[in-house]
């Protein structure tokens, strides 16, 4: 069979991958081992959260599915860090588990350009240093222009419960045996990850009354900018919080010794921001208790996921342990929490448009590059099916800037940093956060989008006008001035603020903690009519203006040195006064710029310097990627 692109996997960056390269008018092929696995949610059954809110927002504004999807799936909705900034709002919702999964699906299956094939595939197929096709395990050959991996946690994959151990995918579903030797044989170094997943109990075992109830939002924020709000008012689920305590603590510590992860049974490095009920009993000893949430995992199933609990430990252990927790006292076990061991590569081995430096046309995405988690997979799912199809097109691939999106920091820190261990996106790896927000996501991703080709003219004018209606707003009421007469200064008293001695700027009124754009609307009379998100970005560009141009000035600097691009070619042994370690890792990850360089491991500001004054008499090429 002859295509286009093939994507192999179809997990939450599969699904992306092959809806973006389809979408671009390309035919394409993706590949799961199951159907029933097609945009599965092994772990949490939740989109969203710190900062993964945010990269869901931006999946959404470049012409990604996840946001879309969740808003047609969720069963609860809230606005996470509203105590604090803008900057760390982020959206969590938690999705119905099998209606996520099964909306993908029927995507995926009648979107033009898209097929699936139930099959495992065993081979990369490679000529002259290209990507041509894949081998499934039945001998079939496809061959293709490009191919994006999309392994996710199947690759050798083994789990791991107590002594027990199989050799299966997540939730038992067939592994990849495989691909892993073809890998290799194509040059490519393999790491061991591992992750993991607590215990699903019935809920009619569960005493809810000893726990916390945590209920959703009651003003529903969607996660796709093209979602009406309206549209997704619906009666939502609780979640439940409850905590380990001492006796918890005991008996995980009094069977250490039978856990895979300290008997040195698991070779895999598991993730540090997001450790085992074992793992935190042991590194943070001095705490008499963890935070443990019961959270739904659909409505038409009385599962419920023990956030916060995940293990390793045998089955009779696990029993007793969780039993220790108010209100799982006589808590029935309908799936064991357990470990997964997988292969992975080195992310340092691919460009910033995740193809392959050894193999052209061959892309990676997802859990296969060494990140953990639903978004940080779908994002790069999404750039790795577009510049798939960018690449077929002799086109330039879509690169974002650190300073311009979530998604620019995560592909930027896989493919600089060597990581030892499983990535997860945070808002503090954002150097620029308080411009890189979630509210403002469709703004600054709309240039990428509309040039990728999956935003459409009619949507990139709609995009302007609201940006044009943000600054022209934001003018208007830098030049309104609140004169201190009785009226004004009633509306004030009934805002809770102090009162105004003289006229002031309504801009500084604005600026004040307690008060807002929108609830000085009774003082502002000539306001012209705005939708709320255009209101929301009025606020928030009064309220922050100081700092924003600070980081904007900042970022200035970031782009000058991005700017500075590194030819292909360069020979790094040849700069003397280099230090043999940087030139070493320099040589291994060929950064494209020197702003990339800056922020290798073991590259020195020194070696930067000095790598400046080599390029400065080098004739540097155009700024490659959008």
């Amino acid at each position: 069979m002859r295509t286009d692109v093939i994507v192999i996997g179809a997990g939450h960056a599969g699904c992306e991958a092959a809806l973006a390269a389809a979408r671009l008018g390309l035919k394409t092929v993706v590949f799961t081992v199951s159907i029933e696995s097609i945009a599965m949610m092994p772990c949490n059954p939740n989109v969203g959260g710190s900062s993964k809110g945010h990269l869901v927002r931006e999946i959404d504004a470049l012409g990604g599915e996840m946001g879309k999807n969740i808003d047609k799936t969720f069963i609860q909705s809230k606005m996470l860090n509203v105590s604090k900034g803008y900057a760390v709002h982020s959206l969590r919702a938690q999705a119905d588990k099998s209606d996520y999964s099964r909306e993908m699906r029927n995507t995926l299956e009648n979107m033009d350009n898209l097929l699936i094939r139930q099959t495992e595939v065993c081979e990369l197929l490679c000529e002259d240093g290209r990507v041509c096709g894949v081998k499934t395990i039945s001998g079939a050959e496809y061959s293709a222009k490009a191919v994006v991996v999309c392994t996710g946690t199947y690759l050798r994959a083994r789990c791991l419960c107590g002594e027990v151990v199989t050799h299966t995918g997540p939730n038992g579903l067939q592994a990849a045996n495989h691909l892993s030797d073809s890998l290799t044989k194509n040059g490519f170094n393999l790491m061991r990850f591992k992750t993991g997943t607590p215990a699903r109990v019935d809920k009619r075992s569960v005493d809810f009354s000893k726990m916390q109830e945590q209920k959703g939002d009651e003003k529903i924020v969607p996660f796709s900018f093209s979602t009406d709000p309206e549209s997704v008012k619906k009666d939502q689920v609780s979640c439940w919080l409850t905590y380990t305590n001492e006796k918890t603590h005991e008996i995980i510590k009094n069977n250490l010794d039978r856990s895979p992860i300290y008997a040195g049974i698991i070779e895999g490095t598991g993730p540090r921001y997001c450790p085992s009920i074992e793992d935190k009993v042991v590194k943070f000893s001095d705490r008499e208790r963890h935070q443990v949430f019961l959270e739904p995992e659909g409505l038409y199933t009385n599962e419920m996921y023990i956030g916060g609990m995940s293990s390793s430990l045998p089955e009779d252990v696990q029993i007793e342990m969780y039993r220790t927790v108010p209100g799982l006292e006589n808590a029935h076990i309908v799936r064991n929490a357990y470990a997964i061991e997988y292969d992975c590569i080195r992310a340092t081995e691919l460009r910033s448009s995740l193809e392959s430096k050894k193999i052209k046309g061959l892309f990676f995405a997802g859990q296969i590059n060494g990140s953990s988690g639903y978004e940080e997979a779908a994002a790069q799912g999404l750039i790795a099916g577009i510049n798939a199809a960018r690449y077929i097109r002799n086109e330039e691939p879509i690169i974002i800037k650190r300073s311009d999106g979530y998604i620019g920091v995560l592909i930027d820190d896989l493919v600089t940093k060597q990581t030892s261990e499983p990535y997860r996106m945070m808002t503090s790896r954002a150097e620029y956060r308080l411009l890189l927000r979630q509210d403002n996501a469709d703004l600054r991703m709309k240039e990428y989008g509309y040039r990728a080709g999956l935003i459409s003219r009619e949507k990139y004018e709609k995009l302007n006008l609201k940006e044009s209606q943000i600054s022209n707003e934001i003018e208007r009421v830098r030049k309104v001035s609140i004169g201190a007469n009785s009226s004004n200064q009633q509306i004030l008293k009934e805002l809770g603020t102090t009162e105004i001695k003289k006229s002031m700027p309504l801009v500084e009124l604005i600026r004040r903690p307690e008060l807002d754009y929108d609830s000085l609307c009774g003082l502002d009379s000539d306001r012209p009519d705005l939708p709320w998100d255009v209101r929301e970005q009025v606020n928030i560009g009064i309220k922050y203006e100081g700092y924003i141009e600070r980081q904007l000035k900042q970022v200035e600097e970031f782009k000058r040195m991005e700017n500075r691009i590194i030819p292909e070619s360069f020979d790094y042994s040849s700069v003397h006064n280099l230090r043999t370690e940087a030139v070493q890792k320099l040589e291994a990850i060929r950064p494209r710029s020197i702003g990339q360089a800056s922020r290798i491991s073991g590259v020195s500001p020194s070696d930067v310097s000095v790598l400046l004054i080599a390029i400065s008499s080098t004739e540097i090429p155009r700024n490659r990627g959008v």
